[in-house]
């Protein structure tokens, strides 16, 4: 009998095909395959680089952040310090309701509220759209209900709503897979080469 290969992935090929489809369905669209998106790649890729510092993982804030340098500078953004706000915004939406007294939950909510205005000049939306996935990402009802609030005012129609909630949902999805993935493939491959399994 011939011996099989041994896979580079410790997942095996066929997980890696269904990442990698997903990976498109969620920032490039696979044609004729996905639904259109409502956010732009570029808040998608925001959102899916809050959820890299959210997760703490170093290999996708790589990647997202190369990929929103090449779109911005594609659109010839104007020059901005994006990094930094998204250290703030991760730092604040580490906190949670259930952590905190009642009266620290509504000074946090109108700071928050101050915090995510200022950005909403710069990028409309931005804030909102990260703090309902990151909401998402921890199944924090509060964080949704609040942020859900801020998408159904600026994104009125009932079908635009849908369509962002869908993406941000899909990102979500998609990032929770790969972090993980990306995080702890480095320790199941030194724990299996002790036992002398090379990947």
């Amino acid at each position: 009998m011939a011996s099989q290969a041994v896979r580079a992935s410790i997942q095996g090929q066929p997980f890696n095909d269904v990442l990698n489809e997903l990976h498109a369905h969620t920032f490039s669209g696979a044609p004729g395959e996905s639904d259109p998106f409502t956010l732009s790649e570029l808040d998608r890729e925001f959102i899916a680089y809050a959820l890299a510092i959210y997760y703490q993982c170093d290999h996708c804030q790589h990647y997202h952040g190369r990929v929103i340098e090449r779109l911005r500078k594609e659109s010839d953004a104007k020059p901005w310090a994006w990094q930094a706000e998204f250290v703030k915004i991760v730092l604040f939406l580490r906190t949670s309701r259930a952590s905190v007294s009642e009266v620290e939950w509504q000074g946090w909510v109108e700071a928050w509220r101050r915090f995510a205005a200022r950005l909403h000049y710069r990028h409309p939306g931005f804030a909102c759209n990260i703090a309902y996935a990151i909401g998402i990402s921890r199944a924090d009802e509060a964080l949704m209900e609040l942020a859900f609030a801020s998408l159904t005012q600026h994104y009125p129609d009932g079908e635009t709503l849908l369509g962002v909630i869908r993406d941000i949902d899909r990102v979500v999805v998609f990032m929770k897979a790969a972090t993980s993935k990306n995080r702890t493939d480095p320790i199941v491959r030194r724990q299996l080469k002790t036992r002398g399994v090379q990947i």
